[in-house]
């Protein structure tokens, strides 16, 4: 990174980790537990050591500049790794533990676990706060760089530089509303490719494994759309006579708000569900915890 004099310290860094995620030097006050003005003299110093503005105002808010933008991420990996090396082996104080922890992850599962994680970061670690990213839409290396501490969902992650942690195979299941015609009788693969479809893809896809398992029996089915979420998905289904997906994990979620689940009477291929962090987070026992957290969270109940 950049500097033009040497007084760029650790705390100094901290400080601007918290500018560039609050964008607001109320903000990044009051998560270092600072007064406005001190964050202010303390953006004055970041600014002069790395001879750039950092922040810069756009009407009634600060947006970071480009060479903010450019060295966030790496600003967050140089913290990381000063923190795992003061802190000893396995060591961590979750009542005094002050950290922010990104976790990159599918909206299901962010819709269906993210209520119990806030509950017990706030039984067991007051201090941390949790930022759910929603998957991108185009490949992105978003652990390696920084951006998410965690990735949850259906990890196929390849690259040496990440580390994964299976923990169950979910299927996929049919939704519908509640009455819907499929719901009565056998659903039949004939029945099923008859009914018009509604996909969840955060890149808009109409063709997916559903349509590859259809197409070996010689049955082609109708997409209608795309929705990029899977809640919205849901407000959709239960206005119509739409079929769509959920993985069996949220079953009692998706039955919960009124809509009806069933087996496909299709094979299809098996949803990996897991961990995957960057290796400079193995060691850290506060990343541990929350890695704990979620395998918790989303095993629970399975045997």
């Amino acid at each position: 990174m950049r500097v033009t004099q040497s007084g760029m310290d650790l705390n100094l860094l901290t400080a601007l980790d918290a500018l560039l995620e609050e964008c607001s030097v109320s903000g990044a006050a009051q998560r270092m537990h600072l007064s406005e003005p001190a964050m202010s003299r303390t953006l004055g110093r970041i600014r002069k050591a790395l001879g750039d503005p950092v922040l810069v105002r756009a009407g009634r808010t600060m947006v970071p500049t480009p060479h903010a933008l450019a060295i966030r991420s790496e600003v967050r990996v140089v913290l990381e790794r000063a923190r795992t090396l003061f802190t000893a082996a396995g060591e961590v104080d979750l009542r005094t533990m002050s950290r922010t922890f990104t976790v990159l992850s599918h909206d299901a599962f962010t819709a269906a676990c993210a209520a119990e994680l806030f509950t017990r970061a706030a039984r067991e670690a007051p201090g941390v706060r949790l930022k759910f990213l929603a998957e991108s839409h185009t490949d992105t290396q978003a652990l390696r760089d920084g951006i998410a501490d965690l990735e949850v969902g259906v990890i196929d992650a390849t690259a040496p530089e990440v580390l994964t942690e299976h923990l169950f195979h979910d299927r996929m299941v049919g939704c519908v509303r509640a009455g819907h015609p499929l719901l009565r009788g056998r659903c039949t693969p004939e029945r099923f490719a008859a009914a018009e479809h509604l996909i969840v893809s955060r890149r808009g896809k109409l063709h997916g494994p559903v349509d590859t398992a259809l197409a070996e029996l010689g049955l082609t089915r109708r997409v209608v759309g795309a929705v990029p979420t899977y809640p919205s998905s849901l407000f959709i289904l239960l206005e119509g006579d739409l079929v769509g997906l959920v993985a069996a994990q949220l079953i009692g979620l998706t039955e919960a708000r009124g809509l009806r689940t069933f087996e496909v009477p299709l094979s299809l291929p098996p949803l990996p569900m897991g961990l995957a962090w960057h290796p400079r987070h193995d060691a850290d026992p506060g990343h541990a915890w929350l890695r704990g957290c979620v395998r918790d969270v989303l095993t629970a109940g399975r045997t």
